[in-house]
């Protein structure tokens, strides 16, 4: 199976990248930007993917040379997995503008696409989208960004309809793990390698945690299964369907005894309800199925805290 890619140097775009070329796809990862501008996590990320796919710099979807890529070669399945999201978090986003950008050109690329042999395009989206997941009514976008991947979707999957190109969507829900920018992991890692009390200051949220390297083997199974053919699919991943204070909790379980902190933390009494108070995936995953296991992605997890140096030894840590 050949499959073109977009948004590989992010988080999850990393894994998704590497599973599906480790379940023997060809993958074409076509990135916005040069490697020149990626700094960090990100700069690493892309380092690593070099052995497992084919990169193509500055090749935005839509733009000339992603559509000259397209009419070069035949691909099995289009996978959109990248968006604009500078300022995720910021009510400021342009949710419309990101929306525009993410589609660019989008008729003509999915016509030639499908002209070319595609078979499926395979969209990722967000449980932060409007409508999506399980929570209190009505499930609204939690920000601008999740309206824009909203939008992004509708658009996708009205041309892919159109041009009788099978157009799927696997959801996102909260994805952990080794290579993440630096989130609430990272920070009770480093609040915990330092001897200090993590604070917990949303326990009340109910998310959906999960680690990324099943939600990778899920996602690489779901493209192989569209590019089978048939009618377009949707699927959304669950993990740890928990508060997070439980999450901290399992944290501080999993990852103190195998780092040795102590690990404590606690949980303050919530005053930000900014965001729904629970919104989670609804698709349970056979894990086994997949081949994965849970003692596994704990032990890999603590040993990339270990080996970048934020998980050392710390005052308060177990004999």
């Amino acid at each position: 199976m050949k499959v073109l890619f977009t948004g590989a140097s992010s988080f999850t775009g990393f894994w998704f990248v590497n599973q599906l070329a480790a379940q023997g796809a060809e993958v074409t990862a076509a990135l916005r930007g040069t490697p020149a501008g990626y700094a960090g996590v990100r700069a690493e990320r892309l380092r690593r993917l070099a052995p497992a796919a084919e990169i193509v710099a500055d090749c935005p979807f839509g733009g000339e040379r992603f559509v000259a890529l397209i009419r070069s070669r035949a691909y099995d399945v289009l996978c959109h997995h990248g968006a604009e999201a500078a300022d995720y978090r910021s009510l400021d986003f342009d949710a419309p503008g990101a929306a525009v950008a993410n589609t660019l050109n989008i008729r003509a690329t999915l016509a030639l696409f499908r002209e070319r042999g595609g078979k499926a395009l395979v969209s990722t989206g967000s449980v932060f989208e409007p409508d999506e997941g399980s929570g209190p009514e009505p499930r609204r976008a939690f920000s601008p960004y999740g309206l824009s991947k909203g939008l992004t979707w509708q658009i996708l999957r009205y041309w892919g309809e159109a041009l009788g190109l099978p157009a799927s969507k696997f959801v996102i829900a909260n994805p952990f793990g080794p290579f993440e920018e630096p989130r609430f992991v990272a920070h009770a890692v480093g609040a915990w390698a330092r001897g200090e009390t993590l604070e917990v200051r949303t326990p009340l949220y109910l998310r959906d945690n999960i680690h990324v390297d099943l939600l990778a083997r899920a996602y690489a199974r779901f493209v192989d299964d569209a590019g089978a053919g048939g009618q377009g699919r949707r699927f959304g991943p669950c993990g740890y369907r928990e508060t997070q204070g439980a999450f901290a909790d399992r944290l501080s379980r999993e990852l103190g005894r195998r780092l040795g902190f102590a690990a404590r933390f606690v949980c303050r009494e919530q005053t930000d309800f900014g965001e729904p108070l629970a919104r989670t995936n609804t698709d349970d995953v056979d894990a086994a199925a997949l081949g994965w296991r849970e003692d596994m992605a704990w032990d890999a997890l603590a040993d990339y805290y270990r080996q970048t140096g934020i998980a050392v030894g710390a005052p308060g840590a177990r004999s």
